[in-house]
């Protein structure tokens, strides 16, 4: 039996509600709205009426600011639910389970929950209308139904078996350009050709999976196409402003051929970038740059003192950007930008401490009205993004040492979302072997749903304006509660110390993450632990359910590495080994659903080429252009500037005080009020039983217009890649 439960605070907090109403009066220019009103819906199934008296005044209400009834009245009011799409991680819902399972000894209930919008006033039917369109995003919400469901019970329905390409080897050239079209593959109609030579020698047909897989594996996202396209041709215009341009290539070409004298390294972005720091490294000066085999965070030995004694610890950094994903569904892509960032230099067992965002917007300002057709609101995505990104970092304890947002017009087709991250670890707790056959594969953290299946290609495809309605399942709810439990697990030392190598799942789900660990690997799929019934072998390979870490472990170790995951609330599966074959298996209802050749896959499909023409920029520079008549011109132009507003609101969104590691806050100053261009943290260390911490620092370059780490040879690396690239 599902009962029904409706939760609205009392008059006088009422915040919410209050808020949501001025921004339809003023963003819509609906004057006739009365009043609105915000009520939160549990449905709760699996609970005796004893037990839920028990858990609604503790789990789903605060007595003394809500008001709490089993029946609600909102006749004379236009109003609708509001509910995320099926399959969409809903923290509200699964919180409230796991408290109701404490409460109650371990009882197994389903929750569902969802927010009534009633709105009252002289509103006609296309106002409706445009305020459903306004509150309820298609990309990972839906309008709820009213009626109470007689179950809670996840339809589904789980094929036998996946789906066989028959013919897929015999296609002709026309009905193969079909087919890649028809399944929106992100590869290249050049790499499904590449695809269908593998298949006719390997004499058989592919599963839909397999190509799935491959697609993911060769997508921009995980295999950074666009930076290892090769650079066939570089013609630079002659003229006074391309010169430096000119001399900097020149340099990079000279330096890339004494590293590579065979000419054997093609030229692409990625070695215009790394040519500098594989120089240095060359030459003996990157002595404290860690390098391995495993592909987690840019990292670098330091020397720390702990209780006056020097120790070996690894610091690193991370940058993610999540653009497209908060771009669409600000909420769960600004939130998960976070997330993907610090899943990276977590898989590689260090704490991570410090973020900092910077982001890039059009005037949120502007008339709804006068948005781009197939986007949101510059209004809603600013918004949104913030309250996505600071509650994930406020949730899971990560203080956000810098908060920096540019408005420019140009940012009004896509916006830009950057969190970097810093983190650090104790050398000694990092252990880096190479797995060997027999070992086994730990799968910690969240279950695997729907959300994210098809994130890595979706975000290396071009998008248009059915975008936003069609990749609803490439962005997710960030949980960041789990990815909490994964840092406490991974910063005790007994654990971190049995990982031989571990993958974090940002990117390709189960096919990527596993699939990486190493050259020869079985993966069982019926052994991954699902969110709900109804996932096929396809989705189970491909979903990028975030919140879970892929261990590679001896197999005397496994029973302790569970053990140790239990202590902090977190499930830990067995679900794949260490083989020898050179291929990488998946099995799926006893059965082989996938079966590719490591050589094959690490061959990342075609190699794309391109041609790069730099051409001679105006003499009139932005410098000469920006040239005030007068001063007070020159001051008027710039207060009028958006970016000249205080964004101290923005900035106090995000706790920086998070850990006690901040040295230098946001705003300083003697009324604390003046806006910091830099973002100063002490290292947490771990001294005896206790946390301490050493000061890292990290701050503005003019000589680079970027932030940086003022930290030696890191510091270099840096200042070098971006000198040869400027």
């Amino acid at each position: 039996m599902v009962n029904r439960i409706y939760v609205e605070k009392r008059l006088g907090y009422q915040i919410e509600a209050k808020g949501l109403k001025k921004e339809l009066m003023e963003n819509l220019h609906l004057k006739a709205i009365q009043k609105v009103r915000v009520i939160n819906v549990y449905d709760v199934e699996g609970l005796s009426d004893s037990d839920l008296a028990l858990v609604t005044p503790i789990v789903f209400s605060e007595p003394n600011i809500d008001e709490v009834t089993q029946s609600i009245s909102v006749e004379g009011t236009h109003s609708f639910g509001v509910a995320f799409l099926p399959g969409q991680f809903n923290q509200r819902a699964d919180s409230a389970r796991e408290c109701i399972e404490i409460l109650c000894s371990g009882a197994l209930v389903r929750v569902h929950s969802f927010k009534i919008i009633a709105v009252e006033g002289d509103l006609s039917e296309d106002d409706v209308n445009q305020i459903k369109r306004y509150i309820i995003n298609p990309v990972d919400s839906r309008e709820a139904k009213l009626s109470i469901p007689e179950t809670l019970e996840f339809e589904s329905f789980i094929p036998d078996s996946v789906e066989s390409l028959v013919g897929f080897r015999a296609k002709n050239a026309d009905a193969l350009l079909a087919f890649h079209t028809e399944r929106g593959f992100a590869m290249t109609l050049e790499d499904l050709a590449f695809c269908q030579n593998y298949f006719r020698e390997e004499d058989r047909d592919p599963t839909i999976t397999e190509l799935k897989a491959i697609d993911t594996y060769w997508s921009d996202h995980c295999r950074h196409t666009t930076f290892l396209t090769a650079i066939d041709a570089v013609n630079i215009d002659k003229a006074t402003l391309t010169a430096p341009i000119k001399e900097a290539y020149d340099r990079f070409v000279t330096v890339h051929t004494s590293l590579y004298p065979a000419g054997n390294r093609p030229t692409t972005l990625m070695e215009i970038a790394t040519v500098a720091m594989k120089s240095m490294k060359k030459n003996g000066e990157l002595e404290d740059l860690d390098i391995s085999e495993e592909i987690n965070a840019c990292s670098i030995v330091v020397k720390v003192q702990v209780d006056g004694i020097p120790q070996d610890y690894l610091v690193m950094f991370k940058n993610e950007t999540h653009n497209h994903p908060t771009e669409i569904e600000p909420f769960g892509g600004a939130a998960t930008c976070l997330g993907g960032a610090i899943r990276d230099p977590l898989s590689g067992r260090s704490y991570v401490y410090q973020a900092m965002r910077v982001t890039g917007a059009a005037d949120p300002r502007g008339a709804i009205e006068d948005t781009l057709p197939g986007k949101l609101p510059q209004y809603l995505i600013t918004r949104g993004a913030a309250k996505g990104y600071s509650s994930y970092g406020n949730q899971i304890g990560l203080a956000t040492g810098q908060v920096a947002e540019v408005y420019h017009p140009n940012f009004v087709a896509k916006r830009m979302e950057i969190g970097a991250v810093i983190a650090a670890a104790p050398k000694e707790n990092v252990i880096r072997l190479v797995p060997a056959t027999g070992d086994v594969v730990v799968l910690v953290g969240g279950r695997t749903g729907r959300d994210g299946c098809g994130g890595a290609t979706g975000s290396s495809k071009e998008h248009d304006e059915e975008s936003i309605s069609s990749c609803g399942a490439e962005v997710q709810k960030g949980n960041a509660p789990t990815e909490r439990k994964l840092q406490r697990l991974f910063r005790n030392k007994k654990a971190a110390q049995m990982i031989k190598r571990c993958n974090d799942f940002g990117a390709g789900g189960i096919s990527v993450a596993i699939g990486e660990l190493s050259e020869s690997i079985d993966i069982f799929l019926d052994t991954v632990p699902k969110k709900y019934a109804g996932l096929d072998g396809t989705e189970l390979a491909i979903s990028e359910s975030q919140e879970r870490m892929a261990v590679v472990l001896s197999p005397e170790n496994v029973e302790q590495f569970l053990a140790l995951s239990a202590e902090e609330n977190l499930e830990a599966t067995e679900v794949a080994f260490i083989t020898d074959t050179g291929r990488l298996r998946m099995f799926w209802k006893d059965q082989k659903i996938m079966d590719i050749s490591r050589a094959f896959l690490d061959t990342n499909g075609i190699q794309q080429t391109t041609q790069v023409h730099v051409t001679a920029p105006s003499q009139n520079t932005y410098f000469e252009s920006r040239t005030p008549v007068s001063f007070e011109a020159g001051v008027a132009d710039r207060l009028a500037d958006l970016n000249s507003c205080s964004k101290k609101g923005l900035v106090e969104m995000f706790d920086s005080t998070i850990g006690m590691n901040t040295v230098v806050m946001p705003f300083g100053g003697k009324n604390l009020s003046t806006y910091v261009d830099g973002m100063v943290a002490k290292i947490p260390v771990i001294s005896g039983d206790t946390t301490t911490a050493t000061t890292m620092t990290y701050g503005y370059d003019p000589d680079l217009a970027m932030w940086s780490p003022f930290h030696g040879a890191y510091y270099a690396v840096l200042h070098s890649v971006a000198k040869s690239v400027a």
